[in-house]
């Protein structure tokens, strides 16, 4: 039994205690790629998703990508500030579904907490999914197998992952700082030629000839391209929610690690959009055959397709799968937020061997798996249903810190920084809802919808089960009287033998319950007197009654609980207790070899039963000595 202990300690790593906590807390440095990954590899397909809707107007198209990433830049000040007031007021933790639930009431904060879960599920799928279409650019003989590269890319982000919030940040360290390394020496490099070509480089190999213009510029379009590139701006959040995870002084440490995130994240938005104007570098259709990333072709145009070509889009590769970390990170504590308050189910509150939330990693992982699969592992096709949680998240936290600046008084500056901020994601939400709507936006509205109904079901069953178990009163105790005991036996046994002898000691009324299937002799019941009547007369000891039931149509389980059930109806006070008698095997394998009618006789009483019924499992465990 060893081996597979040694093995998954040495996947997963050795199971930590809880004292060990502390110990798994990061600075700045592991900061950045466990919080950052998600906001800074949108910098690969953030531009790419707002040229790629600029594809019909040609080359004039490809001037409007700065102008647009601009924009995003601004808006994503305007958060950064909002967000850094918020660890202030929040050094716990203030995500949108905790400062939307304290200072705007439960409706808002159930509306942050449904937005920011499928906007973490669809981070998960689009980073794969880009990270993927990455490598597709480099090695297009690839294509075909999309789906499954990203199906095998997310498998190895949950064992990764599953090591705990300090070994997830040693290992996308690296990748992290080779990315935004890579990418800041060919922004650099690009720069410095356009400067000399007084704007207009010369690219080093050959670029794909861009379309003609199919189509006039408008207002509309430009607010798609907008609403496309904010998706450029999700994941800025999950510093503010992961607070607790920075070690002392954690609102320190937390800011800091948010603004570099956004400095970075900035200079590689607007140096990538400024380089596509000047090398006149157009998206490429995603699902056409000659796909090639925006920053494939920037690479290559600013640097040729030599080793540093392969090692920018290996890193590129590497954080666009690795990005998923953002919602491993903040995905589970979230779900273990709104289950602390009642909304999930408690079964999210449950740490696992590595201090993690391990079932929200399942359900991530389960989710975002489907994902990948209705959409094809395409990044285009996902990038409607994205943004509009993100943003939908940072409306309501930003409205509910001007809420707790107000309740405070004095803080009028603070109220201002995020009232502006509020303002400015809320029209940014109501845009990409519109432009995005018909694309597939109308999906993310309604998963919102269902999962705030799904969280309001569940809070309705645990506040039912509350009112009906809470106890406030001292134990009373009853007058002791004896149970009707139920033994189901098949045939006689050690296994029944076990059984009938724990049933003695609980009372004086048993009932041995045998199912006859036909009107041959049977052995057990021709056996009855002279192995179970006759030894129990002899030592004194009260005798269970025989109950001998017919099944004509060969059911075994349906008679049993049948009596059963009229066994409780007769009786007015008394409780009902049925032994369950189960064979116990060694290894998984033997349990095929045998039926499983006791399991599903306890599930049959456990849903047909009721307080008075009682089912206790009676085990024999096989080869035991």
């Amino acid at each position: 039994m060893s081996f597979p202990k040694n093995a998954l300690n040495l996947l997963f790593g050795r199971p930590l205690a809880t004292s060990e906590e502390r110990a798994e807390c990061i600075g700045p440095l592991a900061g950045i790629p466990v919080f950052g990954l998600d906001a800074l590899s949108s910098a690969a397909y953030g531009p790419e998703a707002a040229l790629t809707l600029l594809i019909p107007l040609g080359l004039l198209g490809v001037r409007y990508i700065l102008p647009v990433s601009t924009a995003i830049v601004i808006l994503l000040i305007i958060v950064y500030f909002s967000y850094r007031q918020t660890i202030e007021a929040y050094p716990r933790g203030g995500g949108s579904y905790t400062v939307a639930s304290q200072n705007l009431g439960e409706g808002a904060g159930l509306l942050a907490a449904s937005a920011l879960m499928i906007d973490y599920i669809l981070n998960a799928a689009v980073g794969i999914s880009a990270g993927v279409g990455a490598l597709i650019s480099a090695v297009p003989s690839l294509q075909p197998h999309i789906l499954a590269l990203c199906l095998i890319v997310l498998a190895i982000l949950t064992i990764v992952n599953m090591r705990g919030v300090h070994d997830t940040g040693a290992v996308f360290m690296i990748p992290t700082y080779l990315f935004t390394g890579t990418l800041l020496i060919v922004i650099a490099v690009g720069g410095w030629q356009t400067v000399h070509a007084q704007g207009h480089p010369v690219p080093v190999t050959p670029m794909p000839a861009v379309p003609p213009m199919a189509a006039a510029v408008s207002w509309w379009l430009l607010l798609k391209v907008f609403s496309s590139g904010c998706t450029a701006m999700t994941g800025v959040e999950a510093v503010s929610n992961g607070v607790m995870a920075f070690r002392e002084p954690t609102r320190k440490n937390a800011k800091t690690t948010l603004t570099i995130i956004i400095a970075l994240l900035a200079v590689l938005l607007l140096g990538i959009a400024w380089l596509c104007r000047a090398y006149a570098i157009a998206a490429t259709d995603p699902g056409g055959a000659g796909y090639e990333s925006v920053l494939s072709m920037l690479t290559r145009a600013v640097m040729g397709r030599g080793w540093f070509y392969y090692l920018t889009i290996a890193s590129v590769l590497l954080v666009l799968a690795l990005s998923a970390n953002t919602s491993f990170a903040d995905f589970p504590r979230l779900t273990r937020a709104i289950a602390t308050d009642g909304y999930m189910p408690r079964i999210f509150l449950l740490r696992g061997r590595r201090l993690l939330y391990s079932w929200g990693i399942y359900v991530l992982v389960a989710l975002t798996a489907v994902l990948l699969i209705l959409f094809g592992g395409v990044t285009d096709r996902l990038i409607p249903l994205f943004a509009i949680g993100a943003f939908l998240a940072f409306t309501l936290s930003q409205a509910g810190m001007v809420m707790h600046w107000k309740r405070q008084g004095g803080a009028s500056l603070r109220m201002a920084v995020n009232g502006l901020g509020a303002t400015a994601t809320g029209i940014t939400t109501l845009v990409v809802l519109v432009t995005k709507f018909v694309a597939g936006a109308w999906i993310t509205a309604l998963l919102v919808v269902a999962m705030i109904l799904f969280m309001r079901a569940v809070n309705r069953h645990y506040v039912r089960v509350n009112k009906e178990i809470d106890l406030d009163r001292p134990f009373a105790p009853a007058a002791p009287r004896e149970p009707i005991v139920v033994v189901p036996i098949d045939r006689w046994s050690r296994i029944s033998e076990k059984a009938l002898s724990f049933a003695l000691s609980l009372s004086s009324d048993i009932r041995c319950v045998h199912v006859q299937t036909s009107d041959d002799p049977d052995p057990f019941c021709d056996a009855w007197d002279k192995d179970i009547v006759a030894p129990l007369q002899q030592a004194g000891r009260s005798i269970p009654k025989l109950v001998t039931l017919k099944s004509p149509y060969r059911y075994i389980l349906y008679p049993i609980l049948d009596y059963v059930l009229g066994v409780e109806k007769e009786t007015e006070a008394c409780k009902v207790c049925v032994l369950i008698p189960e064979l116990v095997v060694r290894h998984w394998w033997e349990g095929m070899l045998h039926n499983r009618r006791s399991d599903l006789l306890k599930v049959m009483l456990l849903l047909r039963g009721n307080r008075r019924i009682i089912v206790i499992n009676i085990p024999w465990y096989l080869d035991e000595g």
